[in-house]
């Protein structure tokens, strides 16, 4: 397994804490391996794509994981901070990695062993409101939800141009999982957006590995352009609980 961001010495931390705890058949500190690389642009995605193109033949799964936010006020908000910087990485780096990758992805598949392609989007791709309990008071995030939604339609595109070669595509939506990105509200407000989910609790990585797994594995097989929310029923909620 290969992990790649911009910041090395964060990769690096992790891997280490995921080759501890792996098990099989992996020479030591083999199970995972982390790759510098910067995905805001399509050179940086070709770039990795060539990297993991000298070390494989073939690939099985492809998590496009990288995303950022930007919250400002709807009057004042920045052109190239907050809107270019969030499509860049929340929906070009997705085609561009996706498409550098699809000779490795392809490689030895059939239609009962598939490669998965990942993208994580997120709820905010269906929910129309530009504020709320995770970002400051008086901002908004107006290219996060777009490019969310964005990200949800390129998987679906991409499932067609892609399931002739074995391919499948989906989008996983999350809802309020505790990050990096939800660090700074769910410290002063992880209460309040706790009883606002129906199962009263925030996601965890057991809920969105496991959907992961399922979706790389035979028992998903059959499953493309599919846009699935994980957040406990957030989105589908009418009215939020009072």
């Amino acid at each position: 397994m290969y992990i790649a961001s911009r910041k090395l010495h964060e990769l690096e931390k992790v891997a280490l804490i995921m080759n501890k705890a792996a098990h099989g058949p992996f020479p030591s500190g083999t199970a995972c391996i982390p790759i510098q690389a910067d995905l805001g642009s399509k050179a940086g995605c070709d770039a990795l794509a060539d990297e993991l193109k000298k070390r494989e033949s073939s690939l099985d799964v492809l998590v496009n994981n990288s995303g950022m936010t930007w919250g400002a006020q709807r009057d004042d908000f920045p052109e190239t901070k907050g809107w270019d910087r969030v499509f860049n990485l929340n929906v070009k780096s997705q085609f561009y990695l996706t498409v550098a990758l699809v000779p490795l992805l392809e490689a030895g598949k059939t239609n009962t062993h598939h490669a998965s392609v990942v993208n994580i989007a997120s709820i905010a791709a269906f929910m129309p409101q530009a504020s709320g309990p995770l970002s400051e008071p008086g901002n908004g995030t107006y290219s996060y939800q777009p490019s969310k939604a964005a990200s949800v339609h390129l998987s679906r595109m991409l499932a067609v141009d892609l399931a002739e070669k074995f391919i499948l595509v989906n989008a996983i939506c999350p809802g309020v999982f505790p990050s990096r990105m939800t660090a700074f509200s769910l410290e002063a407000n992880k209460d309040a957006v706790e009883f606002g989910q129906p199962t009263g609790r925030l996601g965890t990585p057991e809920d969105i590995g496991g959907l992961l797994l399922f979706l790389a594995s035979r028992a998903g097989a059959h499953i493309t352009g599919a846009a699935i929310p994980i957040d406990g029923g957030q989105v589908i909620q009418f009215y939020p609980k009072m």
